[in-house]
């Protein structure tokens, strides 16, 4: 241990010696490095922001899609009473806490401009986590919503700017035309997915069949859909096992179950993070040429010091270890400097806005692009100056003193 803080201590003394050298050497080093953790923590927050618009476009990982559509040729094609059972069943049968029926329908709505048929999607309570919906006013359905006289709606912006912008809280009702006319409650307000996007709304499933804006919420209709949110580890099991299952109490219909989360054919972000590595991997031999060359220049300065340590009787390893923590220490403060620089960068409000513009709360920065930043100067400075360390060691007595 005191050999050991006995060497970090001539690192640093010889460090404050060469300093105008080592400083220029370490200053690239340190932006090797800040640009190594900034890319790495970019990438992590970018790759957030992806894959929470993946998950509100196809479902969290893993996210199952049940379709189930009749054969309007076949004598046994099933009701939608007989669907609806069948599939209620298997989601109580095998245990599923978030599963939604998902349907595509039109709604006819009284705005104040008029009557306009807006694109409906009637769903159940779990379709909101299940898809990470992101309300920006009121709130998501709650259980209880199905029980509702007058049928709770979650509309879009358009759709909320179209009806007059009511408040929600003294008057969110407006008027739905279905086979019976209702008084409809906004209960929520969503972001526009882009701009100029149409209205929309979403309306649970017991309120579509009381109003009467679809017939057959089950029935096998285009756009019948179940979204089941399932331990990824079992995905593949659960499709091939489902399946199976629902065809043999459906027969006459066409049932297809398959994963419709970002994930169902691999890692979409192996590619982007295989970029960010040859980045990182090629600003780090850029550092470490940079400081080799100066340290290699340092030493051929040193020789003559070299060879009257070895004359008062230093060993080869006591001169391998000195010249080389040298740089760890230098790298290692250059290095710890980078990071700071790069978590100053990262964690910027501008910055964050503009690589994840939708998330609403941003991750932390990542522990293991530090680590990597931190480590990847330690191991520059021990190969940058492992070199000018063994050329130290050959150095005779002799020539050194005669240099």
């Amino acid at each position: 241990m005191t050999a050991f803080i006995s060497a970090m201590v001539e690192a640093w003394s010889e460090l404050r010696i060469h300093k105008t050298r080592v400083l220029l050497a370490l200053l690239g080093v340190a932006l090797s490095v800040a640009v190594l953790t900034t890319v790495v923590g970019v990438g992590n927050l970018a790759r957030e922001g992806i894959r929470l618009d993946s998950e509100r476009n196809g479902g969290r990982e893993a996210t199952l899609t049940v379709s189930v559509q009749s054969d309007p040729g076949s004598s046994q094609a099933p009701d939608a009473q007989k669907t609806n059972r069948v599939l209620d069943a298997a989601v109580d049968r095998y245990g599923f806490t978030h599963a939604s029926r998902v349907l595509r329908a039109q709604g006819r709505f009284q705005f104040p401009g008029g009557v306009q048929n807006v694109e409906l999607t009637v769903v159940d309570p779990p379709y909101g986590a299940i898809h990470r919906v992101d309300v920006a006013q009121g709130g998501w359905f709650a259980a209880d919503d199905a029980d509702r006289l007058a049928p709770a709606v979650v509309v879009n912006e358009a759709f909320y700017s179209a009806a007059g912008r009511p408040d929600l809280t003294t008057d969110p009702q407006l008027t739905i035309l279905g086979a019976t006319d209702a008084t409809a409650v906004i209960i929520g307000v969503v972001p526009d997915p882009y701009p100029e996007v149409m209205p929309q709304a979403f309306m649970l499933t017991e309120a579509a069949q009381l109003v009467g804006v679809s017939e057959d919420p089950w029935g096998g209709g285009p756009g019948q859909e179940l979204r089941i949110w399932a331990p990824a580890g079992m995905a593949e099991q659960l499709v091939s096992v489902l399946t199976a299952d629902l065809a043999q109490q459906l027969p006459g219909a066409y049932v297809n179950v398959y994963r419709s989360d970002y994930a169902a054919y691999g890692d979409p972000f192996a590619t982007v993070q295989l970029m960010v590595s040859g980045i990182a991997a090629l600003i780090l031999l850029l550092g470490a040429v940079g400081l080799l060359n100066i340290s290699m220049v340092t030493v051929r300065y040193r020789v003559r010091e070299i060879g009257i340590r070895r004359s008062f009787g230093a060993t080869s390893g006591r001169i391998f270890t000195g010249v080389m923590m040298e740089s760890v220490v230098g790298t290692t403060v250059a290095g710890a400097v980078g990071v700071m620089l790069a978590v100053a960068v990262v964690k910027n409000p501008f910055v964050e806005s503009k690589v994840a513009p939708g998330l609403d709360i941003y991750p932390a920065f990542p522990v293991e692009a530090a680590l990597l930043g931190l480590g990847s100067a330690v191991l520059v400075g021990a190969l940058a100056g492992a070199i000018p360390a063994l050329v130290a060691i050959r150095v005779k007595v002799i020539d050194a003193i005669r240099f």
